[in-house]
């Protein structure tokens, strides 16, 4: 009985060391593949962030091509009523400039 009982706590200490080796044995492989898991979704998101950057920096250069465009249309019709002006007032100079020859 004595031999019995020593018997089976070895058979027990020796299946609660093998529980304890597949727990961390299990243990590992989940840190494992959480590991690898999570650098899936770290790489996956980074690929998006840098889709949506790019995304977002053509948005913005199609703007600034957009404002660029609209301030130079603007410039060129400001360009056009100067220029008229001058035009006018190029008359009006080359008539005062003729009637002062003409009576001095």
């Amino acid at each position: 009985m004595y031999i019995e009982s020593i018997v089976s706590i070895s058979e027990t200490e020796e299946k609660a060391r093998r529980m304890k080796a597949e727990a961390a044995q299990d243990a590992k492989k989940r840190i494992a593949d959480e590991r690898v898991k999570g650098e899936t979704m770290v790489a996956e998101a980074a690929k998006k962030a840098d889709a949506e950057i790019a995304e977002m920096s053509k948005a913005a250069e199609e703007q600034a091509v957009a404002s660029a465009k609209d301030l130079a249309g603007s410039s060129e019709t400001k360009k056009a009523v100067m220029r008229a002006r001058a035009e006018k007032r190029m008359d009006e100079a080359v008539a005062l400039i003729v009637e002062r020859i003409v009576k001095g």
